[in-house]
């Protein structure tokens, strides 16, 4: 094992930092070798079988050509579910674990599920990440992701399958607002999403393994129009969602007091900004009065 590790450790030195090699390392003796950590740190003299020697020299090689180790295993670690990832979905964030947390502990959430089970809808779906957290986490809850992309819904129910969550899926075009209010049934206690919000401008600070592999539909948004998904959002909310009902929105912290002005001018004055762990302005909270 000691050979196997050394060889990962040379290939990729020049990729990626040590922490993140030492991460895949752990991660690749688990999944192809069976491995736990412990048995990992305590048995560095195990002989790696061939064929599994083999396994893991293609997988160097994805890596090395920068290609996700969500995507290359075709799962990912989400506030304690292992979800199905693949290139039609992209790969859920920390800050979007954050975003999670803080909706299953606010006080809206915690005062509205003891009257009433809520209704929550998650618009930009994807894998699903935010509202099967949600809808496991909620238990009274009812929750419909929805998703432009047919692809990515299929990902988001295999995901709520493995759990056996009761929830649905719709597909819909948030930015055609008419539509989307039409095609996207009920009225809502919460909506959440994590829309498309990087600039396209952003892009060459940004690493092979996002551009090259992750759906940029899912990612990026017209320098011109880079707040366009928010104000469709607000558009929707304001047939769909209750009065005293809340939004919760992930942002690009580059254009928060553009969506707050964008909010005010649209009526939603009762809005809160919250910063991640790192000190960015990365949430939006919005109170429809």
């Amino acid at each position: 094992m000691q050979h196997i590790s050394a060889y990962m450790n040379e290939q990729l030195q020049t990729l990626y930092p040590p922490e993140e090699i030492r991460c895949f390392i752990r991660i690749i003796l688990e999944k192809v070798s069976g491995m736990s950590y412990n048995r990992q740190i305590l048995g560095k003299d195990t002989q790696i079988p061939e064929n599994e020697k083999k396994q893991i020299y293609e997988i160097v090689d994805r890596l090395k050509k920068m290609e996700p180790i969500q995507y290359i295993f075709g799962e990912t670690e989400f506030y304690g579910f292992r979800l199905e990832v693949n290139p039609s979905v992209m790969i859920p964030r920390p800050e979007t674990a954050e975003l999670v947390d803080m909706i299953i502990k606010s006080p809206f959430v915690k005062s509205d599920s003891k009257r009433k089970p809520l209704t929550i809808l998650d618009i930009g779906t994807g894998s699903g990440c935010i509202a099967i957290a949600l809808a496991y986490h909620i238990p009274t809850s009812l929750v419909i992701g929805a998703d432009i992309s047919i692809d990515a819904l299929k990902v988001a129910m295999k995901n709520a399958f493995q759990y056996r969550i009761e929830m649905a899926f719709t597909p819909t075009d948030i930015l055609k607002t008419e539509y989307a209010v039409y095609n996207v049934p009920g009225i809502y206690d919460l909506i959440v999403s994590n829309p498309p919000y990087i600039k396209n401008n952003e892009k060459a600070s940004m690493g092979a393994n996002v551009l090259n592999y992750e759906p940029h539909n899912a990612l990026f948004v017209p320098n011109t129009r880079p707040i366009k998904y928010y104000k469709a959002i607000a558009d929707f909310a304001q047939t769909k969602l209750i009065s005293g009902g809340m939004i919760y929105f992930e942002i690009n912290p580059l254009c928060c007091k553009s969506i707050i002005n964008m909010l005010h001018k649209k009526g939603f004055t009762n809005t809160t900004i919250i910063r991640d762990l790192s000190g960015k302005e990365r949430f939006i909270t919005v109170k429809k009065i």
